[in-house]
């Protein structure tokens, strides 16, 4: 019998969590969900987490993280991180109408948000 995939759990490696931690509540709108040990989680939908780790084991990706989150209400978050001086690139908007926009951690992981023209 073949196995089901069922959870996505995407690490983001951070240099320093007493500085990420505050960032990523910005981002996300909320503490995190759970705690693990010293691994952060932000559970994205119905079985997606974001994880923020800063042990050594995972120093040599920090700023290396490329992640695409589809979203909804993309402006109300983008005011919702300048409003706490989060900076983000300017929004693209691409053929198919999807709007598109990168932020960037404070260790330069590339956080990108993208939601689509039925979502907006």
């Amino acid at each position: 019998m073949a196995g089901t995939m069922m959870h996505l759990y995407s690490v983001v490696p951070v240099s320093d969590r007493a500085v990420a931690l505050p960032w990523f509540e910005i981002f996300f709108g909320r503490p995190a969900d759970e705690v693990m040990g010293e691994e952060w989680l932000w559970q994205i939908g119905e079985s997606g987490w974001i994880v923020i780790d800063d042990r050594p084991v995972r120093a040599d990706g920090v700023g290396r993280l490329q992640l695409t989150l589809g979203v909804t209400g993309l402006d109300d978050i983008l005011a919702r991180l300048t409003a706490n001086d989060i900076k983000h690139e300017p929004v693209e908007t691409y053929g198919n109408g999807v709007r598109h926009v990168v932020v960037l951690d404070p260790d330069g992981n590339s956080l990108s948000l993208a939601e689509s023209p039925a979502n907006s």
